[in-house]
């Protein structure tokens, strides 16, 4: 190679990068700009009646400073930055689905017996109350109501963490059968049965029919992605590196985070079509750990920190086929649940 190529090689590369990086610095730039515009003076919270009835509404737990802060909120979907509507019903996670909701409250610093799941009818009002064995982590409601679920931290406070242990638990609310455990059911991995002392359950999502639901197993340091029945009580192992999977309302698709870097608290929100197993990387490059939520079809939701804000989180919205660009839900909130 002459010298003269050289160096327009490398002319060529510094262009390159020179624009990767610009492109990187501008999108940085465009999200912090609307994280900015979003939160100029705070949002309005205003105490009022929420409902968990169906509507064109989207409920959450209100992460912005106040008075009103961790209660259930609700604002249109059509517009999702309007003033928000705070019930007085404070949860740690949320979720609600066909009238029904689960809140998960914790009280830092005491016991475990004084965190507890709360089933809720459409007026959140408390149908059942369940003491949980530790730190609320993940909360789900089948899309007829009829089934709710919850994941706690009963070792460790984290995903990334080393060591943790986590339990999960699925209650049917027309009979109040509770199953307080995933890990007393059966486990076919890779066709054969599977026992292990470090088995671990985590986010779980239902199917339409009231009996399937998808979940992750963690065992041996690896994570599957699981799909389980209630009336047979086994879970089967379809394929790895699946965390925190959350079914489309079509029920051909999970949204995921996939750990894309070992020994780091870093992943990647994906979506896998459980026809063909092929994955999807959405255009978030920030590390979700969270389990979205599935505004409709074709768009997720899901919580990222806030910069500077200690315990605050806010809403991001991507598209579910790996196009376009994360665009700000909502500022101050987190555990989205469409109604």
């Amino acid at each position: 190679m002459t010298p003269l190529r050289r160096l327009l090689v490398l002319a060529t590369a510094v262009l390159v990068l020179a624009g990767l990086g610009t492109g990187f610095i501008l999108h940085a730039a465009s999200r912090a700009a609307q994280k900015n515009q979003a939160q100029a003076g705070g949002p309005a919270v205003s105490a009022g009646k929420v409902t968990l009835a169906p509507a064109k509404r989207l409920a959450f737990v209100n992460a912005a400073s106040g008075p009103h802060r961790t209660e259930v909120a609700a604002v249109p979907a059509a517009d999702p930055a309007a003033g928000r509507t705070a019930s007085g019903l404070k949860c740690q996670r949320f979720y609600a689905a066909a009238g029904t909701g689960v809140c998960l409250q914790s009280s830092p610093g005491v016991l475990n017996q004084n965190n507890r799941a709360l089933v809720l009818d459409a007026n959140l009002h408390t149908l059942r109350s369940f003491a949980l064995a530790g730190t609320p982590s993940r909360a789900r409601v089948s899309p007829s109501g009829h089934l709710a679920a919850w994941t706690v931290f009963v070792g460790g406070e984290s995903y990334a963490s080393a060591f943790f242990s986590t339990r999960t638990s699925i209650v049917d609310t027309r009979t109040w059968r509770l199953t307080p455990s995933l890990e007393t059911y059966a486990i076919l991995l890779n066709g054969k049965h599977y026992h292990a002392a470090d088995i671990n359950f985590w986010g779980v999502t239902f199917a339409a029919d009231d009996d399937t639901f998808y979940a992750t197993l963690g065992t041996a340091n690896r994570t599957y992605l699981v799909r389980g029945s209630l009336s047979r009580r086994t879970v089967t192992t379809l394929v790895q590196n699946v965390e925190c999977p959350s079914l489309s309302p079509d029920g051909t698709r999970i949204a995921f985070k996939k750990r894309v870097m070992t020994g780091a608290a870093l992943w990647h929100e994906s979506v896998l079509d459980l026809r063909t197993l092929h994955e999807t990387p959405l255009a978030e490059h920030h590390s979700v750990d969270d389990q979205a939520t599935w505004l409709d079809n074709r768009t997720l939701a899901y919580a990222l920190p806030t910069n500077g804000k200690v315990g605050s989180s806010d809403l991001w919205s991507v598209p579910a086929d790996g196009t376009g660009t994360p665009h700000l839900l909502i500022p101050g909130a987190s555990s989205p649940a469409p109604l």
